[in-house]
């Protein structure tokens, strides 16, 4: 067979068709899926695989979950060897093979062309139930997965193209909301959908042109991303973060600790000296801290790098089994993904001396809260991830401020607010405030990111609220003379007037109709000395209620005229030259 030359412009169809691909997946899924979490927040990512299960590109509309895919289907690649057929669909969630949560829920269908294994579409979504003890899945009591979830190593729910009716209906006769067999067959036909969109490109170019241009692509992406290491100057970084409580030991700390070395265009990232796993859910899976160090990391190097497997390669990851960031089997891990925003906080702190211009202040931690209930209109259950209320603001960069109401960093982004009147709709509660909340962003040369305050008049009899998240004891810091925002907080106002703030890990039943529920979700760090701020910046802050007058003055040296806007220009010399 004659050796295939590489086309240079053929390549790049490549790469801008495997992504045109994953794309249309993507917007497939949003369109025909019925949980909020999924076609409103968009809490899901599509992508393609090779038949080896490497990356080919993917649709990232929640980082968190964009290097959760490749694994699995490395694991049901061996699992099932010379049993995979045309027509075959594979659901998974399992934690403990290479699953990253358990409401993170995977599917998989293989691609034949001309009878040969050529690829794999796939789609994970954070499904609205999962089973276990807890409606919605977070349970801060649980202390093993089977008080979390329905545990699905990978199995066949088609084969050759036929429903195996058993195994649905063992899977979903655990699983409380029909809504998700719903939403898992939307996710099915996202996945035929890349599996026809691929298996007509490669038949346009051929299996040996498809092969060999993959190949390349790997190549000059890892190149890519081994030219951004090597902007790195060689040496070991160490940085620290600490997660507090674990939801069964009130005053429980636990550390996050990084070694990054870094030696020409290789990098390894090193989380040996983390804090042992814990007794409670707050504990990571391998796949979700390895996402996790991926998508920070990401964040510092050149955006337009591929997102195939030749982007990860060059990267290596240590994180020994039985740390908080990979607990060993059974031990609960829901909480794992949200245990992002601490290693990017170690990642940066170790890296912000080597790379100031490449690092971000604190981002704000997730404070979540989930509601479960019966709508009392329309009789049936309910769980509602109150997403608007969670996400607070990014940290500051040298040159940018934070952007406001961004989310947190495993989101970065990606995770869409809910729309006010669907939101009223789809669950008893209504609106009152939301809103960017003032002074929320750390001060600095270039501020922090907004966080937002909401309250909510909650409907429903016996609603049970599940809290899960941090950021109520310590906020998130400031670098180079920058410093951190708010606390995060939940507090429930009863209609008898009786008051309960929220833990960080809490589960509260028999929320009665009319409780009021504010949350505050702090904004992102700032950067540099907030005094070297430029004037007309917090001139425009002032303007805009992001930045107080107070603090302008305390904080900034910004004096302004009394009764407007205009800046005392006197005053603020004096004020500045302190």
């Amino acid at each position: 067979m004659a050796e295939i030359k590489i086309d240079t412009i053929l390549l790049s169809i490549f790469q801008r068709a495997f992504k045109s691909i994953t794309d249309e997946m993507s917007i497939s899924l949003t369109k025909t899926t019925r949980s909020p979490i999924l076609c409103e927040a968009k809490d899901f990512v599509t992508g393609l695989y090779d038949a080896e299960g490497n990356m080919l590109e993917q649709t990232e509309n929640l980082p968190i979950l964009s290097f959760s895919l490749g694994p699995v289907c490395k694991v049901i690649i061996k699992q099932y060897g010379d049993q995979i057929f045309q027509g075959d669909v594979i659901i998974h969630n399992d934690v403990f093979s290479m699953g990253n949560q358990n409401n993170d829920v995977a599917i998989f269908k293989p691609i034949f062309v001309d009878g040969k294994l050529m690829g794999w579409s796939a789609a994970k979504g954070h499904q609205a139930d999962i089973g276990g003890a807890v409606q919605g899945g977070y349970n801060p009591n649980a202390t093993e997965v089977w008080q979390e979830a329905l545990r699905i190593p990978a199995v066949k729910i088609y084969e050759k193209g036929v429903l195996r009716q058993d195994v649905w209906n063992l899977i979903f006769a655990n699983i409380r909301l029909t809504m998700v067999s719903e939403d898992i067959k939307a996710q099915i036909g996202a996945c035929s959908l890349g599996e026809r969109r691929l298996t007509k490109f490669i038949t346009k170019y051929g299996i040996a042109c498809f092969e060999a241009h993959k190949k390349e692509l790997f190549l000059s992406t890892e190149k890519m991303m081994r030219a951004e290491i090597a902007k790195v100057p060689n040496g070991i970084y160490e940085g620290g973060s600490k997660v507090y409580y674990d939801g069964k030991h009130p005053g429980s700390v636990f550390d996050i600790k990084s070694k990054i070395t870094v030696n020409d265009e290789n990098i390894i990232f090193d989380f040996s000296n983390t804090s042992p796993q814990t007794n409670g859910f707050v504990n990571g899976a391998f796949t979700s801290s390895c996402s996790a160090i991926t998508l920070t990391f990401l964040q510092m190097v050149n955006p337009h790098i591929p997102h195939n497997e030749g982007m990860i390669k060059p990267l290596v990851y240590i994180i020994p089994e039985g740390s908080i960031l990979n607990a060993s089997y059974p031990k609960a891990t829901t909480f794992g993904n949200h245990l992002c925003p601490q290693i990017a906080d170690s990642i940066f702190k170790a890296l912000g001396p080597a790379m100031p211009d490449r690092v971000t202040a604190g981002w704000n931690h997730l404070l979540c809260s989930l509601f479960t209930g019966k709508h009392p209109v329309k009789g049936e259950k309910y769980v509602d991830i109150c997403f608007m209320g969670l996400k607070g603001g990014s940290g500051a960069l040298m040159g940018d401020d934070g952007y406001d109401h961004i989310g947190m960093i495993d989101a970065s982004g990606g995770l869409l607010d809910q729309d006010y009147e669907m939101y009223e709709q789809q669950t008893p509660h209504h609106i009152i405030h939301h809103e960017y909340l003032t002074d929320s962003g750390g001060v600095g040369t270039w501020r922090g990111g907004l966080g937002v305050e909401t309250i909510i008049k909650l409907g429903g009899e016996n609603t049970t609220m599940v809290v899960f998240g941090d950021g109520d004891v310590e906020k998130n810091y400031g670098l180079f003379g920058g410093k951190g925002s708010v606390l995060n907080s939940i507090e429930l106002t009863y209609p008898d007037g009786k008051k309960y703030k929220a833990l960080s890990k809490d589960l509260i039943d028999g929320i009665p109709e009319g409780t009021i529920y504010r949350q505050v979700a702090g904004g992102g760090g700032g950067y540099g000395n907030p005094k070297e701020r430029d004037h007309a910046n917090v001139q425009d802050d002032v303007r805009n209620e992001k930045v107080s007058e107070k603090q302008a003055f305390q904080e900034y040296g910004v004096a302004f005229k009394q009764g407007s806007f205009e800046i005392d220009t006197n005053q603020t010399v004096m004020l500045r030259s302190k």
